[in-house]
């Protein structure tokens, strides 16, 4: 099956270089350029040089995935797209300093001129300074309900 399609697009190729030519042979000697396009598909019979190869295979400033052809009939891929397509996208790290609160959960600063005490120091807090006692006791009491099965 394999052996099928490629026979057939070479059949395709074969018939698409053939009529590039037969239209550039049918152009007086003055006018042909022996690139263009043929039903939609891209030829170049100019002789190729290490640049245009290197342009048709890698050309970071055309957006395109597929170009024109360094020589010859069809389409060649711009590599520099698909670098492009599989390479992890570039992320800006955050620019790192003070980062400001929003105003809920701002601390609340005395007035200016007003002397900051701790919170433990405070008159409001009514075991200021002490340690804290508690009325509960040490150990928990069990759960009340009936007692477990054994």
């Amino acid at each position: 099956m394999i052996g099928v399609l490629a026979r057939i697009a070479a059949a395709a190729a074969g018939a698409l270089a053939g009529a590039a030519v037969a239209k550039e042979l049918d152009k007086p000697d003055q006018e042909r350029d022996w690139h263009g396009e043929i039903a939609g598909v891209p030829y170049d019979f100019r002789a190729p040089d290490l640049d245009k190869f290197r342009r048709a295979a890698w050309d970071p400033d055309n957006p395109s995935v597929v170009g024109p052809p360094a020589f010859g009939v069809g389409w060649s891929i711009n590599l520099a797209q698909i670098a492009a397509m599989v390479q992890p996208p570039t992320v800006t790290p955050a620019p790192v300093g003070p980062r400001e609160l929003p105003a809920a959960a701002r601390p609340e600063l005395p007035a200016a001129g007003t002397p900051a005490l701790p919170a433990a120091a405070s008159s409001e807090s009514p075991a200021a300074g002490r340690p804290e006692s508690s009325s509960a006791p040490s150990h928990p009491e069990p759960p009340e309900g009936p007692p477990p099965l054994s």
